[in-house]
């Protein structure tokens, strides 16, 4: 029997994506021709953010019911035309619920999470891994008082909205209500181990298969931490174009939302490409190529795109507005034709006049160096602010640089604990003493469904709580997971958490204090900030206040700025072209390496991957963003959530203490390279 093909439909998911840009339709799905940052990663994305358990815990929320006519379906079928025969045999009885059912309308095609039928009447139910505040939650702006939708839920309500949409032309004699479901912050886990019940698994079709471990009652179960929001007020805000205000609409929503979808499903079924619109939202486009994707022969979507509107000549090498660090103007500098950052000039940086900063350079005028820097107006490459020097004298030995991998899970560990709270379940220190000796320490917590963070704390204490040196993060992760775990005791005073240990609540509390910073009001509600007596000092600021190098462009992040000292230092030339004679998972490599082409090779690229499908330790998030440790991220959902051997668990261990170390010596390497330049 010859296999039906599917026709060229409108998917909630192409929606989304036409309305960040609709032109993304014509690359979309064309995964041997164009590159794609994001496809690659989906499935690593949804397990790293809990989408796959809050998925099956929502079907659990809305369970078969014999008693009042209930009775749950899943629909299994995949593939189109099976999936809508599939539904078919369930969706006109009078009281159903179906989870993941089909429907389709003209060329629309959408997958419902949960649909709860009584009668005429229908709940269309879409689950998101997100979180919700049942109690002060609004998708509304202005703290929930505004006229329009928040921009961050837009993309779930226009989501909504087109399912609901589909559904009332498809079947218009029924009621539908549309919802939201989420995991609810304000809500806490009355039973252990939830977020144990559902494990994720790739199946021989490499299709992604939930598990339940254990048989699933109410009682199992606990009082609910997931919230059914309805939405159909801003459904139909969307629907009547209210959604935005009228004075921040850009061209494409202007547009009646209806026509929109009908013409984007148009150009999709036809094949043909929307008319090209470059602006700001080319700037995070996923059909960029990098240079694996390029030497696979994929094109690149947004050279397609920049050249249609600019030409076939149009200069990509040249350093893009794109590019320079926390521009907040690039929206006008495109609409004024300024693409590039030679055409840009000090005045374009700033509307008003910038703030002079107590010490090292301010936003504006660091700009102004990459921008110099970048186009050759400024020939001297590495830029040392000698008020670095200065706070470097300021740095009591041994100095500890730490790093921490965490995960928000999405289901709770335990009672009382509430969704996407933060869990901290790694750590690195290196030490580095005044006579150049290096200690390195970490700790590593990966046995399933457990709640790792007051332990990681009294690791943590063990390793910076016997001197007095200065302790350095990179950013101010580290500060903020620091100050959740305090909140995290505190609110679990009535618990002597620490009793076996040894130390006390209290004391852990204040400890936590001396190392971190935290915000304060007065009486007249006036914002200032505490700090403890060794609050650690951001490495980040230091880079953004002090240094600069042309092969940073215009990222700050450890992951740009470790390659390009390496370039650079001779220092660490000498010290990291030798096999290290400290550390623990990295003791005995060699971290300073050229390539055949005698270009140094990023130290990273030097250690086994911690995923093989995914490269290094980065991972594309929401808006295809690059958030360092996505990986690690990863790993950690993986180890709680996937069946997998011993020997599977503790390679992904081995190679998150490699990553880990690596990211601590990083921040080693680019304090001796200032160090070095100090003392010359």
């Amino acid at each position: 029997m010859t296999k039906l093909k599917s026709p060229r439909t409108l998917s909630k998911s192409r929606f989304k994506s036409a309305l960040e840009c609709p032109t993304k339709l014509f690359y979309s799905g064309k995964k041997k021709e164009y590159a794609n940052q994001m496809a690659e990663n989906e499935f690593m994305m949804a397990l790293a953010e809990g989408g796959f358990q809050v998925g099956e815990l929502a079907k659990y929320s809305h369970p078969c019911c014999p008693e009042i006519g209930h009775c749950g379906h899943n629909i299994k079928a995949l593939n189109y035309h099976e999936s809508l025969e599939e539904t078919a045999k369930y969706i006109h009885n009078e009281n159903v619920i179906l989870y993941e059912p089909a429907v389709a309308f003209e060329n629309f095609f959408i997958r419902i999470d949960v649909l709860v039928k009584n009668g005429m009447d229908v709940e269309l139910i879409e689950v998101k891994a997100k979180s919700f505040d049942s109690k002060n939650g609004s998708f509304r702006n202005a703290k929930g008082t505004g006229d329009y939708i928040d921009r961050p839920w837009r993309p779930y309500l226009y989501d909504v909205a087109f399912q609901t949409w589909v559904m009332e032309q498809a079947y218009p004699d029924w009621n539908v209500e549309p919802y939201l479901m989420m995991a609810d912050k304000a809500a806490e886990a009355t039973v252990d181990g939830i977020n144990q019940l559902f494990r994720v698994r790739k199946n021989e079709k490499n299709r992604t298969v939930i598990e339940v471990t254990e048989e699933i009652t109410p009682d199992r179960l606990g009082d609910s931490v997931l919230v059914k929001v309805p939405v159909r007020e801003y459904v139909e805000m969307i629907w009547h174009g209210q959604d935005i205000d009228p004075r921040k609409k850009e061209f494409e929503e202007f547009k009646n939302f209806f026509d929109r979808a009908r013409e984007y499903a148009g150009y999709y079924d036809r094949d043909e490409r929307y008319p090209v619109t470059v602006g700001l939202k080319c700037k995070h486009c996923e059909y960029k190529n990098t240079t694996e994707s390029a030497a696979k022969g994929l094109k690149s979507g947004y050279m397609e795109c920049w050249q249609d509107k600019f030409g076939d000549d149009y200069d990509f090498e040249e350093p893009h507005v794109f590019e320079l660090w926390d521009f907040r103007h690039t929206k006008d500098a495109l609409e004024r034709g300024i693409h590039f950052l030679k055409d840009l000039s000090f005045e374009d940086l700033f509307r008003s006049e910038p703030k002079i900063p107590d010490k090292g350079m301010g936003r504006v005028d660091r700009q102004w160096l990459q921008v110099k820097k970048r186009t050759g107006r400024d020939m001297e490459d590495e830029h040392i602010n000698p008020e670095l020097f200065d706070e470097m004298n300021e740095w009591d030995y041994p100095l500890h640089f730490i790093d921490f991998e965490t995960s928000m899970v999405a289901i709770p560990f335990s009672a009382g604990r509430r969704p996407y709270e933060q869990t901290a379940f790694q750590f690195s220190c290196h030490s580095l003493y005044e006579d150049g000796h290096m200690e390195h320490r970490e700790w590593i917590h990966s046995e399933p469904g457990v709640f790792p963070n007051y332990e990681f704390t009294l690791e943590l204490k063990k390793a910076l709580g016997n001197d007095e040196g200065t302790i350095f993060r990179y950013s101010n992760h580290e500060n903020t997971v620091m100050r959740q775990i305090y909140r995290q005791i505190e609110k679990d005073d009535e618990i002597d958490i620490f009793k076996d240990n040894g130390t006390s609540n209290i004391e852990i509390l204040d400890w936590i204090e001396t190392i971190t910073n935290w915000k304060v009001k007065d009486l007249d509600g006036k914002e200032s900030r505490d700090r403890g007596v060794r609050d650690m000092i951001d490495l980040w600021k230091c880079v953004k206040s002090y240094y600069y190098h042309p092969m940073m462009k215009g990222s700050n992040s450890i992951k740009q700025v470790l390659p390009t000292v390496l370039k650079v230092s001779k220092f660490l030339e000498d010290k990291y072209s030798q096999p290290m004679e400290f550390g623990i998972n990295l003791n005995g490599r060699v971290l300073w390496q050229k390539d055949a082409h005698g270009k140094v090779i990023d130290p990273y690229k030097l250690l086994e991957p911690i995923h093989d499908d995914i490269e290094a330790d980065e991972l594309y998030l929401e808006r295809g963003e690059i958030r360092d440790g996505g990986a690690a991220m990863v790993a950690y959902a993986k180890m709680q959530f996937t069946q997998m051997s011993d020997q599977e668990r503790q390679n992904i261990t081995k190679a998150l203490l490699r990553y880990c170390e690596m990211d601590t010596l990083a921040m080693v390497m680019i304090y001796e390279h200032w160090l070095s330049c100090r003392v010359q």
